[in-house]
């Protein structure tokens, strides 16, 4: 049997679990190189981790692993219940609260090492976390795909640290209550534009009006795992707000409040460094659980169902 040391919290109702002890040794390089052993060589352990019986659809997992640039805090490589992700918002800023959990970081600023570069985490004296991401842009404007059954779609394709396809008309409400339309119309959205030549997009983001007082609009996130975001989504906000940069309709240091289709809100800017659109995120994340797993191999679902 192994034990597993994990720590869960939430960020705007999104679980975090991130491994603390017992995880996979995946050696030296970047955070590119071992994210991709980790997909080819791990991939039981990341369902055992994330999937039933331990875990649900949408649990995301954070594996904390040394960083190759010593001056960052730590390492993480982000997966969820289909496989690995480049990037995580809400993970990162779950991952910061963490480590103050832990007792191994302070309030402050702190680089975080992931597979698509560094980004800088602000722990604040009140618990919150500002979070520097990764370069952010809109790769194609205004592009129409057809769905049968539905009218034609218009979206943006836009890079946050992952990739989206970001719809502000549809039909829909954006509503709990109406959680399993969205679900089938942004996984129908989703088949089409990779059918449009954009295979890379593995999330699908729908706005609508807000609801909480101060929000400027309200989402609706579909992961790569068929389970919605229940946090505005920290990369999907970070494409949202290069998309309204883009169009001038955000300026630089200007606030965004984005809702979640659960009400939790994140505040989003955007600076300019070299040239290059650097959102920055700021949420909440609050620990809920310090636990330790157990993978047995006389366990018929030791490993997961996937």
């Amino acid at each position: 049997m192994k034990q597993v040391r994990v720590i869960d919290s939430h960020t705007g109702g999104e679980p975090t679990r991130t491994v603390i002890s017992g995880g996979p040794e995946l050696g030296g390089g970047s955070l590119a190189e071992r994210r991709e052993r980790f997909a080819r060589d791990c991939d039981q352990f990341r369902s055992a981790v994330v999937n039933e019986p331990r875990g649900s659809d949408v649990f995301v997992g954070a594996l904390l692993v040394e960083p190759q640039d010593p001056a960052c805090a730590a390492g993480v490589i982000f997966f969820n219940n289909v496989g690995v992700l480049n990037m995580c918002g809400h993970g990162t800023i779950g991952l910061v609260v963490t480590l103050a959990h832990l007792g191994r970081i302070q309030p402050g600023e702190h680089r975080i090492e992931t597979p698509v570069g560094v980004v800088t985490a602000t722990l604040h004296a009140n618990g919150e976390v500002s979070v520097a991401n990764v370069p952010s842009y809109r790769q194609a404007k205004a592009v129409t795909v057809d769905l049968a059954g539905h009218s034609k779609v218009t979206g943006d394709v836009a890079w946050g640290g992952n990739w989206f396809f970001l719809v502000e008309k549809h039909e829909e409400p954006l509503t709990l209550a109406n959680v399993e339309r969205l679900t089938n119309l942004a996984w129908r959205i989703r088949q089409a534009v990779n059918a449009q030549g954009f295979p890379e997009v593995d999330h699908v983001e729908l706005f609508g009006p807000p609801q909480a007082a101060g929000a400027h609009s309200r989402n609706f996130v579909l992961c790569p795992g068929k389970a919605y975001d229940r946090s505005p989504c920290g990369t999907g906000t970070s494409a949202k707000l290069a998309c309204l940069f883009a169009d001038g309709k955000l300026r630089e240091g200007e606030m965004w409040r984005q809702e979640s289709i659960v009400g939790s809100c994140f505040d989003g800017t955007v600076k300019v460094v070299n040239g290059e659109i650097r959102p920055v995120i700021r949420g909440s994340a609050f620990v809920n659980a310090d636990t330790t797993l157990i993978l047995n191999d006389a366990d018929p679902f030791c490993w997961g169902i996937r």
